[in-house]
């Protein structure tokens, strides 16, 4: 097979990663990141560029893993622990190196086995924080459990095609064979993802890794927290033979994406905020691949990837400069009539700029998801048509939602042409695709209403108390924990 190099070249990455780390050569661990992202560049010459999401995802994790060792560096500099702290952050990264890079079912498999049992040594490196027990315990239960249903799940591949090469079994699932085993794989592939990816109810431990070094929350978004995506986008032809199971990663993803998105409004600290924000992006890129946008949820892990590592290592400073701020003036709120123009002018430019790239040719699903941005181009316009808003604010932030409407144009079209021999195209949607495609773009459009409208009625007792029931997650993280309450660890 033409993407065999990545997969051979993966356990040398492992080996170079953890020796250099235990010996405290921080240098060479650099080196580690830099030589991943040159083994992707090589591997895509040397293929011709076959195995576009290996490439892309290791090129992403090599490049994500050098900024957060570097980082780590400083961060860490004088802990007693710092060594073994840089240990187990280089053999996450080479374990991720080997999940994103395996073009086979095996070493996909035991390479997520090993990023859930280094990772939690990372989430506990202050065990004497009865928080980060907790959130350890948590992601080794979701962690365990996703590895049992992807451990069964490529058991049925195989029973079904009778090999793990990942794209023979593609292959083969294009042809519609594989019958029921085929369908269970995907159901399974389903749950694997979903815990992955801290979907709603089993979402608490992400949101409480706050507790571990900050460079721990960086490094989630280089193939950690975006594992479950990146499985679903690997087997995209077999999730294709099970409709139900897709329909189901999109109302699950969609309420997690709207539940984390609004939670996210409600948190004071900033790095909690960004957690949360991070169960908002997963919920939607599960919804995504639910609707069988493969390629526009491989372009969602790599720009969230990249913006959410930012902001976690520039937290420290957003707060420094919040608190050495000077008290804002009067908050522009928009009334009726500004959030229904923001959204007319929204609707205009979507249509305007969408028929320059021909969005008239593309698939039903993409039109809705491109519609689900532009409500957050509406949410962005009504606060600069404010009454009270200054008119260079208008100005600025009516030409920021061009610039975000012309980029996810682009970006959108890139997206496609780039895998469009390595990932299938979305299906004509049915019944039950098209109900389900109303409702995502209703709710997300009425979300985005309320939280344009949200500062005239955040005074309002019902929304005051609304307001205290969001903060807290609706309490399901409450539930979770006391459901393992009982459950203990050696290092519990």
């Amino acid at each position: 097979m033409s993407d065999i190099p990545l997969t051979l070249l993966s356990p040398i990455l492992l080996g170079l990663a953890i020796l250099p780390a235990l010996w405290g050569r921080f240098a060479v661990v650099e080196a580690l990141a830099l030589g991943g992202l040159a083994t992707a560049i090589g591997v895509a010459v040397a293929t011709g560029g076959t195995d576009v999401v290996g490439v892309v995802m290791l090129s992403l994790v090599s490049f994500i893993g050098w900024i957060v060792v570097r980082y780590a560096r400083v961060y860490l500099d004088g802990e007693a622990g710092q060594r073994r702290f840089m240990a187990w952050l280089s053999a996450v990264l080479a374990l991720i190196m080997v999940l994103v890079a395996a073009d086979d079912v095996v070493p996909l498999v035991v390479a997520s086995i090993g990023v859930g049992l280094c990772l939690r040594n990372l989430l506990l490196f202050y065990p004497e924080r009865i928080a980060a027990r907790r959130a350890a315990r948590k992601f080794a239960l979701t962690a365990h459990a996703a590895d049992g249903a992807l451990i069964a799940a490529a058991l049925l591949l195989f029973l079904a095609y009778g090999t793990t090469t990942i794209a023979d079994i593609a292959q083969a699932a294009r042809t519609g064979s594989g019958g029921g085993l085929a369908i269970g794989a995907a159901a399974l592939l389903a749950v694997a993802a979903v815990l992955k990816s801290a979907q709603f109810p089993l979402h608490g431990w992400l949101t409480e890794v706050m507790e571990a070094p900050t460079p721990v929350s960086a490094l989630l978004h280089a193939g950690v927290i975006n594992a479950g995506g990146l499985i679903l986008i690997r087997f995209a032809d077999v999730m294709l033979l099970a409709p139900g199971v897709l329909a189901v990663l999109v109302m699950l993803g969609g309420f997690t994406a709207l539940f984390g998105g609004l939670v996210m409004l409600t948190q004071p600290a900033v790095k909690t905020s960004l957690a949360w924000s991070t169960v908002a992006q997963m919920g939607f890129m599960i919804m995504q691949c639910g609707l069988a946008l493969f390629p526009l949820a491989l372009l969602h892990i790599v720009a969230h990837s990249l913006y959410k590592a930012h902001s976690f290592l520039a937290s420290g400073g957003a707060v420094e400069r919040i608190a050495a701020a000077r008290r804002p003036g009067p908050v522009a709120v928009p009334g009726v009539g500004a959030v229904a123009q923001a959204f007319l002018i929204a609707i205009a430019l979507y249509v305007a700029i969408g028929w320059g790239f021909g969005f008239y040719h593309n698939s039903p699903q993409a039109i809705a998801l491109g519609a689900i941005l532009i409500f957050g181009v509406a949410y962005l316009l009504a606060q600069g048509l404010a009454d009270k808003a200054p008119r260079p604010l208008t100005r600025r932030l009516i030409a920021a939602s061009i610039l975000a409407a012309l980029g996810y144009f682009i970006m959108h079209e890139l997206a496609f042409r780039l895998t469009a021999t390595t990932l299938p195209a979305p299906p004509a949607p049915g019944a039950l695709e098209w109900a389900l495609i109303v409702l995502a773009v209703a709710s997300f459009g009425a979300v985005a209403v309320a939280q344009a409208m949200f500062p005239r009625w955040a005074y309002h007792p019902a929304a005051a108390g609304l307001r205290v029931h969001l903060s807290n997650g609706l309490y399901a993280n409450a539930a979770f924990d006391r459901l393992i309450g009982g459950w203990r660890t050696r290092d519990a």
